[in-house]
């Protein structure tokens, strides 16, 4: 399949997702845009990473009868920043999950998904919450209210950003969002726990591919993983004992016995050597009480033999068997889910999509449905580096992202192109790369 129809299917797939969303305002002859082009002018403003795209594309518009916003993203009708804001603020943002799982599809049939595959063939999916809005002024029906013992109160959006991770690679793959919100009938504030449980319920399917759900310390209690058990997923999360006395009360009767087996190597890191131990032991109970979920555990730590400073230390439950010949890889997959963070959160929040940028918050769903447009332009740039040779090789040349978006914003203010293949092209052709020559990546 070549550049152009990879490009192509992805904004067809905008557009027919975009087609079928209800228009909430009343009818009226003065509608000049439909929602679909409020969500296609934001998309490409996050997808350029440019907030300036739509006014320059209206320039050219005016100037050559012609504009990128058209040829690229096929918007019939330009809207102002402001029109957008109006008219995405009745649009749910579940409206379009469907594209991040067609998505997920369309990198699986295509073979990618392979060299994600870890432990026991599995996929590792992390699961992982951050805070995108927070004031003390504005605010929304769907905000999160804290109340601080100073007296004062603020107001915060937080979400949900599950990605499927590797160990050893810098790409994560976007899974559809879920946003921490209060809930209809419910008197208590929403959490991070919650609407885990509801992503996983929503993407039980998942369980399906062999997937392994990765977190941190929040969602290794009873509740949930046996909710992933019963869904059919595995899982290994991070178990603290300040959050799991009872299962580190039985561990420390087994330890003090040495019947907690141990495994130790050591290593040079580049600078210093390294001693690495890791611990485990099966069969635990995750809580007190009786007919509880029994767990195993494993931990990791690493010394710097010079020093005997920790360099690191952290633990971790599972409802895999550990054993000698399986509890590095275990481990390993644990720590991925930092990837979480440092691959798609900080990337999302310091490398051009701003996510933490008030780019609209509104009454209703404006600033969630901004940001799953802004989570979808992420992940469109990822899916065009699997599925599309030319643009993978002009954005290897164009190692520094900055530099990347800095061109496309150049190229696409001053000059018009038909297609997608015709950008791209010109790009490698200016920067002489022979693309027969590039081996895409595959995870």
């Amino acid at each position: 399949m070549n550049c152009s129809s990879n490009f192509d299917w992805f904004i067809d797939k905008l557009h027919n997702t975009f087609d079928r969303l209800p228009d909430y305002r009343s009818f009226s002859p003065a509608l000049t845009y439909e929602v679909k082009d409020a969500v296609l002018g934001a998309f490409s403003m996050f997808f350029s990473q440019s907030a300036s795209f739509l006014s320059y594309q209206n320039s050219m518009k005016q100037a050559k009868g012609k504009s990128n916003a058209e040829s690229l993203f096929k918007i019939e009708k330009i809207p102002s920043d402001n029109q957008i804001r109006n008219i995405l603020d009745g649009v749910s943002p579940d409206n379009f999950y469907s594209v991040f799982s067609d998505c997920y599809s369309k990198i699986e049939e295509s073979g990618h998904l392979g060299g994600y595959r870890f432990f026991q063939d599995c996929l590792l999916v992390v699961i992982d919450g951050t805070e995108y809005f927070r004031s003390s002024k504005i605010h929304c029906k769907n905000c999160t209210v804290t109340h601080h013992k100073n007296g004062k109160v603020s107001y915060s959006h937080k979400v949900l950003t599950p990605v499927i991770t590797q160990p050893g690679s810098t790409t994560v793959i976007p899974l559809e969002p879920e946003f921490v919100i209060p809930q209809d009938g419910s008197k208590k504030q929403d959490c991070e726990l919650n609407a885990a449980k509801r992503w996983i319920e929503r993407n039980a399917h998942m369980a399906d591919e062999k997937s392994i759900i990765l977190g941190d310390d929040l969602f290794s209690r009873e509740p949930f993983c046996k909710q992933l058990l019963l869904k059919g997923f595995h899982f290994i999360l991070v178990c603290k004992p300040d959050s799991h006395k009872t299962l580190y009360e039985y561990l420390d009767g087994f330890i003090k016995s040495n019947d907690v087996s141990s495994i130790s190597s050591r290593r040079w890191n580049g600078k210093y050597h390294e001693k690495i131990i890791l611990r485990y032991f099966n069969n635990l109970p995750v809580k007190d009480g009786e007919n509880v979920l029994h767990v195993n555990w494993a931990d990791i730590t690493i010394t710097n033999t010079k020093t005997q400073e920790t360099c690191y230390y952290n633990s971790f439950i599972t409802d895999f068997i550990i054993d000698d010949s399986n509890v590095e890889q275990i481990i390993q997959a644990g720590r991925a889910r930092w990837k979480v963070e440092n691959e798609n959160n900080n990337v999302l929040k310091t490398k051009g999509y701003h996510l933490e940028h008030n780019y609209g918050h509104g009454k209703k769903f404006l600033s969630s449905t901004l940001l799953t447009l802004n989570l979808l332009a992420f992940l469109s740039h990822i899916f065009l580096e699997f599925m599309d040779k030319t643009y993978f090789s002009v954005r290897k040349a164009l190692s520094v992202r900055k530099i990347f978006f800095h061109d496309f914003k150049a190229l696409t203010k001053y000059l018009y192109f038909d297609n997608w293949k015709h950008l791209i092209n010109f790009m490698a052709e200016q920067l002489e790369l022979n693309i027969t020559d590039i081996k895409m990546n595959s995870g």
